[in-house]
């Protein structure tokens, strides 16, 4: 497969075109963004570490029946994926009070839900990425109501699946934003990433961030908390 013209550059990652017009090549970048890109700066290692991570478990989700994007890993930093138009809807699932939901609700951090939660926001970097419920997506023509109940199930079941795997590794999963995107012929799936950047993760028993939030607020060791991840994902 041959890698052609770059089409988009995004805060974390490339996209280049393929002489297979089904296929994309996606390219992970080292900087890191945080408040909506008024924060900058660069994670060292980060690209390869997100790539592996992402379609590592990617794989685990289809093995478990969530269709993904994933195709084919080519080196540490560059990953064929199916081609995809991107439902401009982040979707947030919450499992543990933490972060913007703290804040916007007044309460602290580390609160447990007895189920998890969802959040929608439109996916738009001039509006600040705006909160949005499923009525306000609907309106906009952002998606249909099927797309938005396959996205909920879906983001359940993903949910569902990495808590548990990351429980086995000594880590709670606290909340993730994913991404979905709709094929050539319509179908919904799972696209963008999941990893220390779109996920927080907590140490099992210390609740140690071990997540982007090292970045966020300055916490420090943001190279070792990405590594610490990876090394209990690959058993190393």
């Amino acid at each position: 497969m041959k890698k052609l013209e770059q089409m988009y550059e995004g805060k974390a990652k490339k996209v280049f075109r393929t002489d297979d017009p089904e296929r994309f090549i996606v390219e992970y970048k080292d900087d890191a963004t945080a408040f909506n890109g008024q924060k900058k700066g660069t994670i060292l290692g980060k690209g390869a570490i997100n790539n592996r991570m992402t379609n590592m478990l990617m794989q685990v989700l289809e093995k478990q029946g969530v269709p993904t994007h994933f195709v084919e890993e080519l080196s540490e930093r560059e990953t064929v994926v199916k081609k995809v138009t991107i439902v401009p809807l982040e979707v947030i699932v919450r499992n543990i009070s933490a972060g913007s939901f703290a804040q916007r609700y007044g309460v602290e951090e580390g609160i447990v839900f007895d189920e998890p939660t969802i959040e929608f926001s439109y996916k738009n970097d001039d509006l600040g990425d705006p909160l949005m419920n499923q009525y306000h997506a609907l309106a906009l023509k952002l998606a249909t109501k099927e797309e938005i109940d396959t996205i909920k199930s879906m983001a359940l079941k993903v949910n569902a699946v990495l808590k548990e795997f990351f429980l086995g590794v000594g880590i709670k999963l606290v909340d993730f934003k994913l991404e979905f995107g709709r094929t050539t012929d319509g179908t919904v799936i799972l696209a963008d990433e999941i990893s220390p950047d779109t996920c927080r993760l907590w140490d099992k028993e210390t609740n140690e961030k071990l997540d982007k939030d090292r970045f966020r607020r300055d916490l420090g060791n943001v190279e070792g908390a990405y590594q610490e991840v990876m090394r209990r994902l690959m058993g190393e």
